[in-house]
């Protein structure tokens, strides 16, 4: 299975840079000077290779150079493109509470009663933080659940499944509790 681990968002003045939106906890290791990834161009089905030159953070945003990108036609023409790596070559946490993006995805999440809530679609990283995108058993509408341990205590790899303890109104179409 492809991980996404970054994506090109737009160039960077006129040398060739990369404005790469990071998709990995691990940039430093993946955009290391030397690396080699694997990227997909839109609406290409092949990945080619493109090797690190350098890469360093500017304004919250990492600056990526790649070998043979030398100048701002070059680096447009790399706009979207998917860098990724194969899940199986990735080694497992050292952390029991840390999971990879596609270890979640797939997971029934449930309520402590066992209710049923839906499955985890996605899983997206904000500023604030990490967010499960589920998608609801009884609608299919998308539920945004902030991944944090005080809404979700238990996560099981092994059994597949994810039980939360929302606050009031996490759960409501509208996002606000009842007013009774």
């Amino acid at each position: 299975m492809e991980l996404v681990v970054g994506r090109v968002a737009k160039s960077h003045g006129v040398r060739g840079e990369l404005v790469v939106e990071v998709r990995t906890d691990e940039p430093g290791l993946r955009f290391a000077p030397g690396t080699t990834l694997r990227g997909r161009l839109p609406r290409a089905k092949a990945l080619q290779p493109f090797t690190i030159e350098s890469a360093r953070e500017h304004s919250g945003r990492l600056l990526v150079c790649l070998r043979g990108i030398s100048d701002r036609t070059a680096a447009d023409a790399l706009r979207g493109t998917l860098f990724v790596v194969d899940s199986a070559d990735l080694p497992p946490s050292a952390d029991p509470d840390e999971y990879y993006d596609h270890e979640l995805e797939g997971l029934t999440v449930r309520l402590g009663d066992d209710t049923i809530v839906g499955t985890v679609t996605e899983v997206l990283h904000s500023a604030a933080g990490e967010l499960l995108s589920v998608r609801a058993a009884d609608d299919g509408r998308e539920i945004l659940i902030p991944f944090v341990t005080a809404i979700v205590p238990t996560v099981s790899i092994a059994d597949r499944s994810i039980v939360i303890d929302p606050p009031a109104g996490l759960l409501d179409p509208e996002g606000l509790p009842d007013k009774e």
